[in-house]
């Protein structure tokens, strides 16, 4: 005779605990495809995990402004469906520079946090709050256990939590190196535009640098800026942008079609 083992409720109740506190989670998460394979293809899912933690810092000078940094947040943001929360300390936000990668004004609730208590208390309230579609906050000093709070709030709601990381000190960038519970982090460092067969400036372009990625592989990627709808782009040489397609490129030119045609 034999007896059917039953799990005590109790038992997986603690242990799906214990996987959240963790920073990990049973479910399947959905994920927002940047629609660079290159980027995708080292991300768990083919895309940025939605109900996360992820991290963004600037490289170089741009880690105390945080402009292209900003950006790529704000694409990201713009392909989200909801209002977006954007936590700040310093009144220094360009809203026509979001909105030029497709965050516009009417989506976007600015909160000014006199510190960084505060903008981690409003950060954790904004993803559980579950009716946002990302909430975007820029901290200098984020430690483990804030960064736990903050992945499973996002988790619980199911909303885009994006961490910027400024500093006011060049010095205390090094700060970034300490270990998270985000799931991705990434550097967003500024390169020269492509050159253009015809005096002008070009479109921007990022060194994008995945530092860390949960269950997937760190990269680098140079990328063009976000577009006016958030969307980036693998970074092609002008010759190859330039070069006609074959169906064009083969036909005869000008003048020796009207020539056969008056022969005819």
């Amino acid at each position: 005779m034999t007896a059917e083992i039953h799990k005590k409720p109790g038992l997986e109740t603690l242990r799906a605990a214990i996987s959240r506190l963790e920073g990990h989670s049973d479910r399947r998460r959905t994920v927002l495809p940047f629609g660079v394979r290159e980027i995708d293809a080292r991300l768990p899912g083919g895309g940025l995990a939605l109900g996360a933690l992820h991290e963004v810092a600037g490289g170089g000078n741009d880690a105390l402004h945080s402009a292209a940094a900003g950006q790529f947040c704000a694409g990201i943001a713009a392909r989200t469906r909801g209002k977006v929360l954007w936590i700040v300390t310093r009144q220094d936000v360009f809203a026509p520079s979001l909105k030029q990668v497709g965050l516009s004004a009417r989506r976007t609730i600015f909160v000014e946090a006199s510190s960084d208590v505060d903008v981690l208390a409003c950060f954790e309230e904004g993803l559980r709050h579950g009716g946002l579609g990302a909430v975007v906050a820029e901290v200098a000093r984020l430690s483990m256990t804030a960064s736990r709070r903050l992945q499973l709030a996002a988790e619980t709601s199911g909303s885009l939590g994006i961490a910027i990381r400024r500093w006011r000190r060049q010095t205390d960038a090094a700060d970034f190196g300490q270990p998270t519970a985000s799931v991705t982090r990434w550097r967003v460092s500024v390169l020269p535009s492509g050159p253009l067969p015809v005096p002008g400036v070009g479109r921007p372009r990022w060194l994008l640098e995945l530092i860390r990625a949960r269950a997937g592989e760190c990269a680098d990627f140079e990328v063009e800026a976000c577009d006016a709808k958030g969307r980036l782009a693998p970074c092609i040489p002008v010759a190859d942008r330039l070069a006609l397609p074959a169906t064009l490129a083969d036909r005869p030119d000008q003048e020796t079609t009207w020539a056969r045609r008056a022969r005819a």
